[in-house]
């Protein structure tokens, strides 16, 4: 299959090391630095996806987070101070998608349904309980609900399963220079 063109917005700092060396990796410490006090959040969920994505396998040893890609220029958030947006060409094989409706509620620590009944079900539990999906996952005292949270994620990567849209972003483990096709500052 041929390439295809995708974007990435990113701190002015990862085009520098493209061109440096040639290669950049996520690391946890970007994240931290680039997300402050929502860090922590974020990261739990970052984790889950390093841990459960399809594409788990072929994450090389020293990454330690996917790198985001858009694939419409449109999708890509758009450029601020000491950012850029890099263009590059890859072969779909190493993207993995995402879909962004679905990976929001993994960010809010939501719970992803099979179904309309299975949406019913789970929001009678929480009423039953009197408490929401984000209360479930970050208190202690909610095991077997956070658990039932937490293994909904899975559907993440069910596209039979739909949760709005069916939009999606991609994941890939790296970025190299010779994928770089155009820099957008």
């Amino acid at each position: 299959m041929s390439n295809i063109t995708v974007w990435t917005k990113q701190h002015e700092n990862v085009l520098k090391e493209l061109e440096t060396t040639g290669r950049y990796i996520a690391k946890q410490e970007y994240i931290r630095m680039d997300l402050k006090e929502q860090a922590p959040v974020v990261l739990e969920a970052y984790d889950w996806l390093v841990k459960h994505g399809p594409d788990r396998a072929n994450k090389p040893a020293d990454v330690e987070y996917p790198v985001w890609v858009s694939f419409t220029n449109e999708g890509t958030m758009m450029n601020s101070e000491n950012t850029v947006i890099l263009e590059l060409s890859l072969d779909p094989a190493i993207i993995t998608s995402v879909n962004i409706a679905k990976w929001g509620h993994i960010l809010n620590y939501g719970y992803i349904p099979k179904d309309e009944n299975d949406l019913r079900r789970h929001r009678q539990l929480l009423e039953d309980y009197g408490i929401s999906d984000v209360k479930a996952v970050i208190s202690q005292f909610y095991p077997q609900i956070k658990r039932e949270i937490q293994n909904s994620w899975e559907r993440l990567f069910d596209d039979t399963i739909l949760m709005g849209s069916d939009a999606k972003y991609g994941n890939v483990w790296e970025l190299r220079r010779e994928w770089l096709t155009d820099v957008i500052r």
